[in-house]
C-alpha cells in the first residue's frame, strides 16, 4: 500500500541486548497504538466530511447571492428575512438548494464509480494530499466568489475532497483492526455536527459567511496532520475478542474455498471475483441507497420549503437550524455502535421513507402548527441515517474475508452517494413545481 508517510516501523529497544524487557511494555505499546489509530481515524472522519457539510449548511446563503448584488458575503447577516418570492408561501429561492447538493455530490459519485476499477493503484499518500488541497481550495473559492457559478465551483472542490477521502480512508481501514470503522463513522458524524453548528454559531454571532468560511481553513491542515503524523504503521491484524466471536457465528457474505489472505490484495482480484463480491454486497448497498435518498430528499428538497413565519427565526436561520439538528442526530447514531448494533438495515430504510412521506405531506398541506415539531422529526431523521451508515460498514467488515474487505469497503461507498444524487435530481423539479403552484 501507499502507506502513511509519517508512520514508521520502530526498531525494538532491546535489539542487540540480552536484557529481558518488562512484561508490560508490549501491552502498553499496543494500547498506545490502538488509541493513536482510534483518534487518528476519528479526526480523519471529522476533517474529511467537514467541508461537504459546511457547503450544505451554507447552501441557502450561496444561492441568495444572486439577490444580494455587491455583497461579497453572500447574505445579509441580519435577522430580518427578505422574501425571494412574495407570491409563494414557501419564500422560495429562484434555484433550489438541491443545486448545491448536486454540485456537492456528483463529483463524489464519479470518483466512487471509478474507484473500484483502478484507484487502488494510486498510493494512499498522494490521494490524501489531493483531498486536503481541494478542501482548502473550496473554502477559499466560495469565500471570495462574487457569483453563484463561482461558489458552485468551490462546492465541487469540496465534493472532490470528501469523495476521494471517503474512498481512501474506508479502504485504509482494511489494514487496521475493525474497531477503527466505528471511530471513522463517529468522526464523520462529528463533522456533520461540528460543521453545521460552527457555521450556524459563527454567522449567528455576527460573522459574515465569508469570514466564517476562512476561519475553517485549519481543518484541511488537521486532516493532513492526522494522516501523516498520527496514524501508526499498519501491521497484520487479528480481529480478536468479541468481534472474532461475533463474525464466526455469522453467515459469511462471500463464500470462498480459497484460504483467506491478508488485507492489501484487492488489486489481485479478478473481474469475476469482484462481480461475486458486488452481488453479495447488494443486501447492504440497496437499503443504504434508499436511506440516503429519503433523507437527502428531505434535507435539500424539503428543508427550504418547511418555512414557518410564526417564529423569530429568519428563513436562512431556520434552514441552518434544520441542518444542525439533522447532523446532531447523525453524530449520535454514528457514535452508538458499541451500544446498539443493527443487523437488518432494511428496517431503517423503511422508517426513513415514512419520514419523507410525512414531511412531504406537511409541505403540501401545512398541518404542523410549530417549527419545533419539525425540529424533532429532523433529529429523528438524522438518527436513522447515521445508524444505517455505521451498521452497514460494520456488518460488511464482519462478513467479508480479509482479501475482499478493501474492495468491499470502496465499493459500498457508492451507496450513500448514489442515493443523494438521485434525491438531488428529483428535488430540483419538485422545488420548481411547488413554488410555482403556491
Amino acid at each position: 500500500m501507499g502507506g502513511c508517510a509519517g508512520s514508521r516501523r520502530r526498531l525494538s529497544d532491546s535489539e542487540g541486548e540480552e536484557t529481558v524487557p518488562e512484561p508490560r511494555l508490549p501491552l502498553l505499546d499496543h494500547q498506545g497504538a490502538h488509541w493513536k489509530n482510534a483518534v487518528g481515524f476519528w479526526l480523519l472522519g471529522l476533517c474529511n466530511n467537514f467541508s461537504y457539510v459546511v457547503m450544505l449548511s451554507a447552501a441557502h446563503d450561496i444561492l441568495s447571492h444572486e439577490r444580494t448584488s455587491g455583497n461579497q458575503s453572500h447574505v445579509d447577516p441580519g435577522p430580518a428575512p427578505i422574501p425571494h418570492n412574495s407570491s409563494s408561501r414557501f419564500d422560495c429561492n429562484s434555484v433550489s438548494t438541491a443545486a448545491v447538493l448536486l454540485a456537492d455530490i456528483l463529483p463524489t459519485l464519479v470518483i466512487k464509480l471509478l474507484a473500484p476499477l483502478g484507484l487502488h493503484l494510486l498510493p494512499y499518500s498522494p490521494r490524501v494530499l489531493v483531498s486536503g488541497i481541494c478542501a482548502a481550495g473550496s473554502f477559499v473559492l466560495v469565500a471570495f466568489s462574487h457569483s453563484v457559478g463561482t461558489s458552485l465551483g468551490g462546492v465541487v472542490l469540496a465534493s472532490i475532497s470528501s469523495g476521494l477521502g471517503e474512498v481512501t480512508f474506508l479502504s485504509l481501514t482494511a489494514f487496521y483492526p475493525r474497531a477503527v470503522i466505528s471511530w471513522w463513522s463517529s468522526g464523520t458524524g462529528g463533522a456533520g455536527l461540528l460543521g453545521a453548528l460552527s457555521y450556524l454559531g459563527l454567522t449567528q454571532a455576527g460573522l459574515s459567511p465569508q469570514q466564517t468560511l476562512l476561519s475553517m481553513l485549519g481543518i484541511p491542515a488537521l486532516l493532513l496532520a492526522s494522516y501523516f503524523l498520527l496514524l501508526t504503521s499498519p501491521e497484520a491484524q487479528d480481529p480478536g475478542g468479541e468481534e472474532e466471536a461475533e463474525s464466526s457465528a455469522r453467515q459469511p457474505l462471500i463464500r470462498t474455498e480459497a484460504p483467506e489472505s491478508k488485507p492489501g490484495s484487492s488489486s489481485s482480484l479478478s473481474l469475476r471475483e469482484r462481480w461475486t463480491v458486488f452481488k453479495g454486497l447488494l443486501w447492504y448497498i440497496v437499503p443504504l441507497v434508499v436511506v440516503y435518498f429519503a433523507e437527502y430528499f428531505i434535507n435539500q428538497g424539503l428543508f427550504e420549503l418547511l418555512f414557518f413565519r410564526n417564529t423569530s427565526l429568519s428563513h436562512a436561520q431556520q434552514y441552518r437550524w434544520y441542518q444542525m439538528l439533522y447532523q446532531a442526530g447523525v453524530f449520535a447514531s454514528r457514535s452508538s455502535l458499541r451500544c446498539c448494533h443493527i443487523r437488518f438495515t432494511w428496517a431503517l430504510a423503511l422508517l426513513q421513507c415514512l419520514n419523507l412521506a410525512f414531511l412531504l405531506a406537511d409541505v403540501w398541506f401545512g398541518f404542523l402548527p410549530s417549527i419545533y415539531f419539525v425540529f424533532l422529526i429532523i433529529l429523528y431523521e438524522g438518527l436513522l441515517g447515521g445508524a444505517a451508515y455505521v451498521n452497514t460498514f460494520h456488518n460488511i467488515s464482519l462478513e467479508t474475508s480479509d482479501e475482499h474487505r478493501e474492495f468491499a469497503m470502496a465499493t459500498t461507498c457508492i451507496s450513500d452517494t448514489l442515493g443523494i444524487s438521485l434525491s438531488g435530481l428529483l428535488a430540483l423539479p419538485l422545488h420548481d413545481f411547488l413554488c410555482q403552484l403556491s
